[in-house]
């Protein structure tokens, strides 16, 4: 197989994003029926976090050993990266080692020159600019839940950041429509994103925005990283709280998703996200099922 990296949403056409979902499926359905799959075994992946994580640590780290591999863990304070070693000089020396990379940083810069000099498969596990899995996860949930996700309407409620722009471009590539609502000031960035403006609608109102949608979703008024804004972004984002009126205004059977960690009050009611609508919790597993496709994918191709 040639060398493929998951950097972002539009790594993958819509062919392979149809054959990692159906893998998916399979791959969550012998892990259900306590069914061993383990297609990597003597396989290593390292992980590198230059940011923290909860989620993408263990639905990596689970995911990797299930399918019969072995993980390295490294941090920026256990690592040369932390000390200065150049980008290209780490992704030499690691890649010559393990047989896939997983990398949770800051620029998308830093992840692109990485796999720029990598010989193995780099994957985004978020950058400030993309959340590629995520959105993996919360396609392959909507699927599981509701059925194709062409032609249906998503409705983003907040900041204009990395998932939001991994929205417009999975929007883009297969089929639907999203619609955008940011308080002024917190706009998506356009040319960041890439995508056409034919796959999406920006809306002042969060309300108008939400009618008649499929799905309705959100995230953390404060990303990480920017924490020093976190009081000017709480005034601005008062009126972006994903309420039961929201999801009154979207579609009856519509869901609504968070990419988690979520702060009850802010940007989600209580009452919306551990309602009958919610599947944040299907997503959040989500991610360790999808990953496990895409781990499989890189490293054998379609099986």
């Amino acid at each position: 197989m040639s060398l493929q990296h998951y950097l972002q949403f539009t790594d993958l056409t819509a062919d392979e994003y149809a054959y990692l979902f159906e893998r998916a499926a399979i791959i969550k359905g012998k892990f259900k029926a306590y069914e061993k799959h383990q297609p990597l075994v003597d396989r290593t992946l390292a992980m590198i976090f230059e940011k923290a994580s909860t989620r993408t640590r263990v639905s990596f780290e689970a995911g990797m050993y299930q399918l019969g591999g072995s993980v390295v863990n490294l941090t920026t304070g256990d690592s040369q990266l932390g000390r200065s070693e150049p980008i290209e000089d780490s992704a030499k020396v690691i890649s010559r080692m393990v047989d896939l990379v997983m990398i949770r940083t800051f620029g998308q810069d830093r992840i692109e020159k990485f796999a720029q000099h990598s010989r193995v498969p780099v994957i985004n596990g978020l950058t400030n600019e993309f959340h590629p899995c995520q959105i993996l996860a919360d396609i392959f949930t909507f699927i599981e839940h509701r059925g194709s996700i062409q032609g249906k309407t998503v409705a983003w409620v907040g900041d204009g950041n990395n998932m939001a722009n991994t929205w417009l471009q999975a929007a883009e590539l297969l089929g639907f429509t999203v619609h955008v609502s940011t308080p002024s000031g917190y706009e998506i960035d356009h040319a960041v994103a890439g995508a056409s403006s034919a796959c999406y609608k920006v809306f002042e109102d969060p309300m108008q925005a939400c009618a008649g949608a499929d799905l309705v979703t959100t995230d953390v008024w404060t990303s990480m990283g920017y924490e020093a804004e976190n009081e000017a972004r709480r005034q601005a984002f008062a009126d972006w709280c994903v309420d039961r009126d929201m999801m009154r205004a979207a579609k009856p059977d519509a869901l609504f998703m968070h990419c988690l960690p979520a702060h009850r009050g802010e940007e989600v009611e209580a009452e919306v996200i551990d309602g009958p609508q919610s599947v944040v919790w299907d997503e959040a597993e989500n991610r360790m099922h999808v990953q496990k496709a895409l781990m499989e994918y890189l490293l054998l191709g379609r099986l």
